[in-house]
């Protein structure tokens, strides 16, 4: 089944699309378009729109390979933010995103626990504050965030705490990437928190956990479409023995592979997002998508190198973007075999 965009969403992919192939500051153009404001409620200035709008945001982002924080600043920080968050909350730290002056984002990983859904980080009350205390893998953008969405266990469940990355008690390491993004090991020994910082859900980890994995897909599936784009414009323009590449039936059936593995990811993501947007339970579709982005994605990238030959290697051309990106966002979900166990947890439960 295919799933096509709204004339809303047709729009908003359109003006993404247009803000990006221009400025030399694309997150100070995407501020400036209104694109980081599509999930403010409209007392904030905002458009009242949801995770559906933000998905083509992202998707435009990764089909240029934008060097920009979109994915931990609307995905992991304004949707469950503004999802979860008191009005309180949402006007103190989603207009400052909105306007692109300051970031949002999550630390959804711990030790050998991706995405963990019962935190070894804690929370404990003393003196009327929470204490937090724990260890949090790879979280993006860290050092330059207003505030880190923090899961917790505590003594009555699961929590999701709004922790400033600069209170004491807080250590931030630098940890690589492929891409060079800015991302830290965050450990954080009794970070006093009030009341007034806690995203009030009992679902709350669930319901980030879902926000951060819709975001991924939507920018993996840009990511794929444009590496795709980038590998079919080379090989139909690139000639050996007279003739372009792409008229070799070797080269063409490559080709297939990676549009095979795009559109695969494509309608698998557009699904999840689809059915998040509409309120149903969409955790099996995100598990799903995560997987077919995990376990083919990085295999098209390699293909697409492959094509390129030589020039496929140059950092000056843009191909390596696509694959860091791809590598480091296959990271951020778990990984293919780590997706592949959750889809046998599911099973077999």
């Amino acid at each position: 089944m295919d799933f096509a965009l709204d004339d809303t969403q047709t729009e908003i992919a359109a003006l993404a699309a247009k803000v990006l192939g221009a400025p030399d500051d694309p997150w100070r153009a995407l501020a400036s378009s209104g694109l980081l404001a599509l999930a403010l409620p409209p007392e904030l200035e905002g458009d009242g729109l949801g995770v559906a709008e933000v998905a083509q945001v992202l998707t435009e982002v990764g089909r240029v390979a934008a060097p920009v924080p979109a994915y931990a600043a609307l995905a992991m920080g304004v949707l469950p933010v503004e999802s979860l968050g008191t009005p309180a909350q949402r006007a103190e730290f989603l207009p400052p995103v909105a306007a692109g002056e300051a970031l949002l984002t999550a630390a959804l990983h711990e030790p050998s626990a991706p995405l963990a859904a019962e935190p070894a980080t804690t929370a404990r009350p003393a003196d009327g504050k929470w204490l937090i205390s724990g260890v949090k893998t790879a979280v993006p953008h860290a050092a330059g965030a207003t505030r880190i969405l923090t899961p917790v266990s505590t003594a009555h469940g699961s929590a999701v705490y709004l922790v400033d990355p600069h209170a004491d008690g807080v250590t931030l390491v630098p940890t690589p990437t492929s891409a060079g993004t800015p991302e830290f090991t965050v450990r954080l020994d009794d970070v006093a928190v009030e009341e007034t910082d806690l995203l009030f859900d009992r679902g709350a980890v669930a319901a980030l956990h879902r926000f951060a994995l819709a975001g991924a897909l939507a920018l993996g599936d840009g990511l794929l479409a444009g590496a795709l784009a980038l590998t079919v414009k080379h090989v139909g323009e690139r000639t050996q023995f007279g003739r372009p590449l792409s008229a070799f039936q070797a080269v063409a059936g490559q080709i297939a592979d990676v549009y095979v593995a795009a559109r695969t990811v494509h309608l698998a993501a557009t699904s999840a997002v689809w059915r998040l947007a509409s309120g149903l339970d969409a955790d099996a579709e995100l598990d799903v998508a995560a997987y077919w982005f995990t376990s083919q994605a990085p295999q098209a990238l390699a293909t697409c190198h492959h094509l390129h030959g030589g020039i496929g290697v140059d950092e000056t051309y843009p191909l390596h973007r696509y694959s860091s990106a791809v590598k480091d966002l296959g990271r951020a979900l778990g990984g293919a075999a780590h997706r592949l166990g959750r889809l046998g947890e599911r099973v077999a439960g």
